[in-house]
């Protein structure tokens, strides 16, 4: 009965269309937190691949080097997957298909910059850190160009 009702209502006086950009208000986007994660990402993969190999008759230092290794890969492992949701976010999120129209190269962009989170995860590859360092200089590129402003981008060193 109820339902027959609403149904009566609906067909009499239907809600008006809303129509939405975003998810979230538009000033919640922006790929400086998913940078912020990749630099993480290359910089302890560039700690990683500097740290010296103690002579493992040296038990203490061993584990030490062990432990710091596995803090190391801790924190590259948590931080490509930051900026691999970060990414998402953005991907699915903000961006729309007027945007795709003006940035036909935008999937593949965001395609090869996920994967690149997953092989930092996988891999010790200064490569794979760089790449993803570079395919989000792309994806802030185009971020700042759909809101009409040309912002500089910083990389770590």
């Amino acid at each position: 009965m109820f339902d027959r009702f609403v149904r009566k209502l609906e067909a009499t006086r239907p809600a008006p269309v809303a129509d939405a950009h975003c998810d979230g208000p538009c000033g919640v986007y922006d790929p400086a937190s998913a940078r912020i994660a990749a630099e993480a990402v290359l910089s302890m993969t560039k700690k990683l691949l500097a740290l010296p190999v103690p002579d493992p008759s040296d038990a203490a230092a061993y584990a030490k080097y062990h432990n710091t290794f596995a803090r190391y890969v801790a924190i590259k492992e948590e931080q490509a997957h930051i900026a691999k949701s970060e990414l998402l976010v953005l991907w699915t999120d903000y961006f729309k298909p007027h945007h795709l129209e003006a940035h036909p190269d935008l999937h593949d962009i965001f395609w090869k910059a996920a994967k690149e989170c997953s092989y930092a995860k996988v891999e010790l590859s200064l490569h794979h850190a760089e790449a993803l360092m570079g395919h989000i200089e792309k994806i802030h590129g185009i971020f700042w160009a759909t809101k009409g402003r040309d912002v500089a981008y910083y990389t770590a060193s």
